[in-house]
């Protein structure tokens, strides 16, 4: 069982050694990580070559519809916006709130940083918002760490919820059910992550004077319509609904707060925004959120009549396959593509603003849909030839009763390696499954746990560093940045294998 289970890991010990130790495009480490878990399920395992080539084809077409639709599109989106230069007045509406910087850093890395995560993801919610700082004349490392302490705990719901999406859909969990599941274990951290950002822009406990209160508010905020959003509609637009509201009170109640002297920035005034050009700015996220709220399951004849376009296919030609359902018009990525076409328009985008944003999307995009398409196949190919049962029976049999202690772990070393909170659940989703199951727990919180320890990973990531420091020119600096770093991650780490154990006596009951 020690030898399958060494073997068996094989694909994502590869994985960790092309990207750390060879320094391999993501891309290319995953498309190694498919091979090994190819020649692994052939030839130690025991699957026929045609259960194998089909186990990865169910993989390539699951990663195809519909992640990498909602990926182009949730890019193409914020694209779009900042060729028509909306995304410069939304830029303006945060920074000319106040001048106080302590509210100025919770504004543009909490709240706009989380709804870019809502919105597109995929290192967008680091780097725009890092880059806003430095342009209001933060200093670049300090930029970059309070936006990483901001991404990490929203990543399980990004780019229009694909993580939680694609791991409810991986395992044959309930996609409502699970989300609200990830929001209540997160919840503390959402609660904690506001209060943090104050803390490191005021560089100590006594910045929270004064403003205690907004700060609070701005977490419990997010939290709430979240945790609503997530119960009664899903993934999709839970960290939207979430940063917007946080955003709202935070705006409000900031503008009824007078800087503090000892915290005052000399910002530059931008030209007034009225109510109408706010809306045009807006109008691609306003879209967005209309549409897949209105085509969700709050409004079951839509939803039911709009579901009935779409075909089940059963690709893997083994024993007990999958079914895979391609869902062709109620799906996040259409409505997306959709409110950026409408949204455009509004914003006076023409037909070769279109096609060029959508042309360099694709390029801009290319790595990552190869990268998903990879890890869904080695996925899938470890999961049909047995690879991932091999590794949670002997992970259950070396920590039994305190598997759900280790559980986040797992999820953060996915990310960790990956930089992506959705290869995260790729990786380690069914192993958590198969340990609730071995275990006799409520599967739903033991498999939130991979989305959990996700939100202290993609802290630490490598790759969100880079892309922090590539947003603020402070490339060559990465050792610097992750030692900042380092001790929000790994803090975050504990308090969650603590909370996860301490939950699964309460909640991971069946």
């Amino acid at each position: 069982m020690g030898l399958l289970f060494v073997l068996g890991l094989c694909p994502i010990l590869w994985l960790i050694v092309a990207l750390t130790l060879l320094k391999w495009p993501t891309w290319k480490a995953a498309c190694g990580s498919m091979i090994v878990a190819f020649l692994l399920a052939l030839f130690v395992w025991k699957l026929p070559v045609m259960e194998t080539s089909t186990a990865a084809l169910e993989g390539f077409l699951m990663a195809l519809w519909p992640i990498v639709v909602v990926i182009v599109a949730a890019v193409f989106t914020y694209n779009l916006t900042v060729r028509t230069g909306a995304m410069e007045l939304i830029k303006q509406m945060m920074t000319s709130v106040t001048s106080d910087k302590r509210l100025l850093v919770l504004l543009v890395a909490w709240c706009f940083g989380g709804f870019m995560e809502g919105m597109a993801g995929f290192g967008t919610a680091i780097a725009i918002p890092a880059g806003m700082l430095v342009g209001l004349g933060f200093p670049a490392l300090f930029s970059c760490l309070v936006c990483l302490i901001a991404n990490g705990v929203p990543t399980p719901f990004g780019s229009i919820g694909i993580p939680t999406v694609t791991l409810a859909n991986l395992v044959g969990l309930e996609n409502t059910y699970l989300s609200f599941t990830e929001t209540l274990q997160l919840a503390p951290f959402m609660i904690l992550c506001p209060f943090l950002i104050v803390m490191v822009a005021g560089k100590g406990v006594k910045a929270l004077k004064g403003i205690w209160p907004i700060v609070l508010m701005s977490g419990v905020a997010f939290v709430l319509p979240q945790i609503a959003i997530a119960y009664f509609v899903g993934a999709e637009l839970a960290v939207v609904v979430g940063s917007v509201c946080s955003m709202a009170v935070t705006i409000l109640m900031s503008l009824k707060k007078k800087p503090d002297p000892a915290y005052q920035m000399d910002i530059q005034k931008g030209a007034s925004l009225t109510l109408k050009k706010a809306l045009v700015a807006w109008s691609p996220f306003i879209c967005i959120f209309i549409l897949l709220l209105s085509t969700s399951k709050l409004l079951p004849p839509v939803n039911s009549y709009l579901s009935q376009f779409a075909s089940n296919v059963i690709v893997y030609s083994g024993e007990n396959p999958n079914t895979l359902t391609f869902t062709w018009i109620n799906t996040a990525g259409v409505w997306i593509f959709l409110s950026a076409i409408i949204g455009g328009l509004i914003q006076k985008a023409n037909w070769n603003d279109f096609k060029t944003v959508f042309i360099a999307t694709l390029k801009q995009m290319t790595p990552t849909i190869l990268t998903m398409c990879f890890v869904l196949a080695c996925a899938k190919i470890m999961a049909y030839s047995g690879m991932i049962s091999s590794i949670s029976e002997f992970a259950i049999l070396v920590t039994g009763a305190f598997y759900p202690f280790i559980a986040p772990w797992l999820g953060a070393l996915g990310c960790f390696v990956t930089g992506s909170g959705t290869s995260s659940g790729v990786l380690f989703g069914a192993v958590q499954m198969n340990a609730a199951e071995a275990l006799h727990l409520n599967p739903y919180w033991i498999v939130a746990l991979n989305s959990l320890g996700v939100g202290a990973g993609k802290m630490l990531s490598p790759q969100s560093i880079a892309i922090a420091l590539s947003a603020v020119d402070g490339n060559g600096q990465d050792s610097k940045l992750l030692s900042m770093i380092l001790p929000y991650g790994a803090a975050f780490l504990i308090i969650m294998s603590i909370l996860a154990y301490v939950g699964t006596l309460f909640f991971g009951q069946l």
